[in-house]
């Protein structure tokens, strides 16, 4: 069994929400990810892209949410979520 490995970049965009802000004052980030991307290549995006260490890495998978427009009943995308822990003294600049 072969591995798929992703040849973009794994991390599309900082995940800015109410819950992210509160977590990065305890060094935890939330960033939105590719749907392929591991735990490892986020790990070693996020130290190459902001020059920080991060300790750990959880992933989350959050299904689309169920909407009706005009009658008809469709979803809205997936979304693949990592929050990522850094080590003590590191920050990443939200703004």
């Amino acid at each position: 069994m072969t591995k798929h490995i992703a040849k973009t970049n794994p991390i599309k965009k900082l995940h800015v929400t109410e819950k992210s802000a509160i977590l990065s004052e305890s060094n935890a980030y939330a960033f939105e990810v590719t749907k392929d991307a591991t735990k490892n290549q986020i790990a070693k995006e996020i130290a190459r892209a902001y020059k920080v260490t991060p300790i750990k890495v959880n992933i989350v998978n959050g299904k689309g949410k169920k909407i009706v427009s005009k009658g008809k009943i469709g979803r809205t995308n997936a979304v693949k979520k990592a929050y990522v822990f850094l080590k003590k003294g590191d920050t990443i600049d939200i703004s």
